[in-house]
């Protein structure tokens, strides 16, 4: 798993450090698509292998039988989905139907926290870690957070490298840590930019992803689990 979660980690966070120079050469559509190309696929292989394995190892504790733990998680979950997938750029430019472009964002969970994904990302692993509890999780919860906090100081280095004083300002006014920047007097919150339309998209998404918990089928898991490690040997 560990090492699965460095392949990703070379493809997406390689592929971020290069775009500057590949859109440079062949286009920011054509690069984009290239670089989902590769980051896709090597994200399902990961998830699809998490799935099959997710509880090997040893049970180090159980608490899914404990009064409330079930719609604990389920609201941490969620909490987590607002900061991963926050409408912190035009989903269209994803599949390079609208020409992508980085920006310098300083509104909406930007105000919250600069790095919404790495927040997200800790708060899934802290859930799901409390409801498998098994050593294989912890392993898995220790590379996605690993990967994020590289991700934090390596997505500031590149904002800092491209857009210069600009980030600067944008660096002392926000912070990585939720609502520090807030709690300072360095930001002001404004709900009325944290709550776009699109965070009803995320919403559906996770009424959609609890439904779907219950048909996630071992067997196919299993299927795509030994494909992978066919591979592998």
């Amino acid at each position: 798993m560990l090492g699965l979660l460095l392949l990703f980690g070379l493809i997406h966070s390689g592929g971020a450090a290069l775009r500057s120079h590949a859109e440079a050469r062949i286009g920011a559509r054509i690069w984009r698509l290239i670089f989902a190309a590769a980051s896709i696929p090597s994200a399902v292989v990961v998830i699809g292998y998490f799935l099959a394995h997710r509880y090997d190892g040893l049970r180090l504790w159980n608490l899914q039988g404990v009064s409330g733990m079930v719609p604990m998680i389920w609201i941490l979950t969620a909490i987590s989905f607002l900061f991963l997938y926050p409408a912190t750029y035009n989903l269209l430019e994803i599949p390079a139907v609208l020409k992508p472009k980085v920006r310098l964002y300083a509104t909406g969970i930007i105000r919250i926290t600069r790095h919404p994904q790495a927040i997200g990302q800790i708060l899934w692993c802290f859930s799901h870690a409390l409801w498998i509890g098994t050593s294989f999780m912890l392993f898995t919860c220790a590379g996605l957070i690993g990967y994020h906090l590289f991700a934090v100081w390596h997505g500031d280095y590149r904002l800092r490298t491209r857009f210069g004083d600009a980030f600067e300002d944008l660096q002392k006014n926000t912070s990585v840590f939720p609502f520090m920047a807030i709690i300072d007097g360095r930001q002001q919150l404004s709900w009325q930019e944290v709550l776009r339309p699109a965070q009803l998209g995320i919403a559906i998404a996770v009424g959609i992803f609890w439904y779907a918990h219950r048909f996630i089928p071992l067997g196919s898991a299993t299927f795509l689990s030994s494909k992978l490690e066919g591979l592998l040997s």
